[in-house]
């Protein structure tokens, strides 16, 4: 947690124990969780938290590059704090999302502009029905 702190702080941001909380569980799930679900798990410990608090939290880590938007479920936006390259995956039966970092990239085969447009990002994502749902 002191890492954390220390780096709200090199960033200009209050480190609120809210705060942290709410970092901490990004970086403890898997689950591309949305602001609501961050409310929910964050609630339990922090019973007084508003759901702005967590929206403006995730909002800030956003814009500060610290985690990522994801527009893969139309039902709500997902973050990812995990930065490093990787595309993800959506089952539409259980909204799952699923990191996919194993495989053969579309992405490499991408030019660096098209018609003039420098490219400085790409977001790929799978949709179709997870393994575990295909046995239900």
């Amino acid at each position: 947690m002191k890492k954390l702190a220390e780096m709200l702080h090199k960033k200009g941001f209050k480190a609120t124990p809210q705060r942290l909380e709410i970092i901490n569980y990004l970086m403890n799930t898997k689950s591309h969780p949305s602001a609501e679900e961050v409310y929910k798990n964050i609630k339990e410990k922090f019973p007084t938290i508003s759901f702005a608090t967590v929206y403006n939290t995730l909002e800030t880590l956003k814009k500060s590059g610290d985690i990522k938007e994801l527009s893969i479920d139309h039902e709500r936006k997902r973050f990812d704090i995990d930065l490093s390259p990787h595309d993800h995956f959506f089952c539409k039966k259980c909204k799952k999302v699923i990191d996919i970092y194993e495989h053969k990239s579309l992405k490499k085969d991408l030019p660096d502009t098209i018609e003039g447009n420098i490219i400085e990002e790409i977001s790929l994502f799978y949709i179709g029905i997870c393994e575990s749902c295909q046995k239900t």
